[in-house]
């Protein structure tokens, strides 16, 4: 039986345009054993956790530059909430100011990784954090 491997939807929500963070991230779960889908610019809360259900994945990473992380990442845990998804990790990545990130983890989400993160913590964490096999 193959080893079974970590899913990690990689998504850009909202109307930021740049995408080049999140293709790098995706490139390094990838190469660290991870089967990565990414879906693109300018997807939905609804569009991401749509997918997410579709591709059965174990962590959902928002890439986020654009500021609006107050308004997207709550809907997204709703919504993984309505559809009885809470073992799905889901993680932040962007501009984040501290107190926000702090507010972001009250509510449920695992981590959120601020510019300047190394690839190499985002791997470490989401292979501690995942449960596989």
């Amino acid at each position: 039986m193959p080893e079974q491997k970590i899913r990690v939807l990689v998504a850009k929500p909202g109307l930021d345009g740049h995408d080049r963070g999140a293709k790098v991230i995706a490139r390094a779960l990838r190469d660290a054993g991870m089967e990565v889908i990414y879906t693109g610019l300018r997807q939905t809360p609804e569009m991401i956790v749509s997918a997410a259900v579709q591709e059965d994945v174990n962590v959902i990473g928002l890439s986020i530059l654009s500021g609006a992380h107050n308004a997207i990442v709550p809907r997204v845990l709703e919504l993984l909430r309505q559809k009885e998804m809470t073992d799905v990790m889901l993680i932040v990545g962007g501009i984040v100011p501290d107190e926000d990130a702090a507010a972001l983890k009250s509510q449920g989400v695992a981590a959120v990784f601020q510019p300047g993160a190394s690839l190499e913590a985002i791997v470490t964490f989401i292979k501690g954090a995942v449960p596989v096999g």
